[in-house]
């Protein structure tokens, strides 16, 4: 196998419960986003866009959808022989199998699978991050000042600072020091989830790590306070687009309602550094003789007789005559019969809204349902 530069490991492990109920029968990088995509392909999109065509995807929460989507990684040209897109699901081995215990084992576990392509340097992701950014000048950066790690940052708001890992760093963005969700941080620099290793200084790291049969094998609590205890060099790259955590209900419906706007700052029309996605070829859209639209993306397959404003429809979802849809987000397959109306709410794959039903409220709470679901009025009450 020829050796690669620098492959990609994409964490998409985690049950996703902050997700909850749409990770019901779902992996979270496979949940649905913007109508056609779904939450991993901003992160392999990214890949391909920066010239990496090798990427891992450890994974061991409800893969069938997500290894179905994947397929062959031809949607996002990632089926190359010499590289392309691959599912890790958790194995057995002489010693027994078990799952993931942190992001780190995650990666621990698939060491051979690096090693089968000897990289020089390894990119990190996470598989919940709504963000375009161009991996290869964060890894000129990284091997500018000769680093042993580059943890991309990003500044945040100071009370939202204790969510996340923070550093401190000194005039060369070297890292000085690092806290895991510290509860009176000192910094508001935080830590995007995406990391540059040399590969030499990685393998030791996971194979220290492993170890220690009190560690969590987590890359924040315990790679990098251990590698900044040891000296080595680790280094702040300081990002300053568009970057936002999709992982929670509320962060997930907000960045797709910021896609509404006239000019969003997170554009998925954009050519530049374009989102590839495997969604099936449905066919066009149908807006019925009284349908009513208002500033809504709608995507293919969907057919539209009733009402919808400021919503977003994922393809084949269907809204029966009469029936209003709004400030929503429908996932693929989701049903609005005759008469229904659905506000302010989230409506999961497949699911039935039924005829005469009424979901969500404007000045309620999030109302968010799960995949398969059929509700009707008696539910409501």
């Amino acid at each position: 196998m020829r050796r690669k530069e620098c492959i990609a490991m994409l964490l998409a492990g985690g049950q996703g419960s902050r997700l909850a109920p749409l990770t019901s029968k779902n992996c979270k990088p496979a949940v649905s986003f913007g109508g056609k995509y779904r939450i991993i392909d901003f992160s392999l999109s990214n890949c391909v866009n920066s010239g990496i065509d090798t990427v891992g995807v450890p994974i061991q929460y409800k893969p069938l959808v997500l290894n179905s989507y994947l397929g062959t990684g031809a949607a996002w040209d990632l089926d190359s022989s010499e590289g392309g897109v691959h599912v890790l699901p958790p194995f057995a081995t002489e010693s027994g199998g078990e799952w993931y215990a942190g992001t780190a084992d995650a990666i621990y576990q698939n060491m051979d699978f690096i090693e089968n392509y000897n990289p020089e340097y390894v990119l990190i992701l996470s598989g919940d991050h709504l963000y375009r950014m161009d991996y290869s000048k964060m890894l000129s950066f990284h091997k500018k000042h000769k680093a042993d790690l580059t943890i991309s940052v990003i500044e945040v708001p100071w009370d939202e600072a204790k969510r996340f890992g923070v550093m401190s760093v000194d005039s060369e963005q070297r890292i000085t020091k690092f806290e895991e969700r510290p509860p009176h941080p000192e910094s508001n620099l935080a830590s995007m989830g995406l990391y540059i290793f040399s590969w030499p200084v990685l393998r030791q790291a996971l194979l220290a790590e492993h170890a220690k049969p009190d560690s969590h094998q987590d890359f924040g609590k315990d790679i990098i306070p251990a590698l900044l205890q040891s000296s080595k060099r680790l280094f702040a790259y300081t990002f300053s687009g568009y970057w936002k955590d999709v992982g929670t209900l509320d962060s997930y419906y907000t960045a797709q309602m910021e896609l509404l706007a006239p000019n969003p700052e997170f554009d998925i029309f954009s050519d530049s550094m374009r989102i590839y996605s495997n969604a099936n070829i449905d066919p066009p859209h149908y807006v019925g003789p009284h349908a009513v639209i208002e500033s809504a993306l709608i995507c293919n397959g969907c057919r539209i007789l009733g009402s919808v404003r400021q919503s977003i429809l994922a393809p084949q979802v269907f809204v029966a005559e009469d029936a209003l849809v709004e400030e929503s987000i429908l996932l693929p397959g989701a049903r609005v019969e005759a008469g229904a109306q659905v506000r302010h709410a989230i409506v999961g794959e497949r699911t039935v809204i039924t005829a005469g039903s009424c979901l969500g409220a404007h000045d309620a709470p999030l109302t968010v349902l799960g995949d398969d679901v059929v509700y009707t009025k008696e539910a409501a009450k």
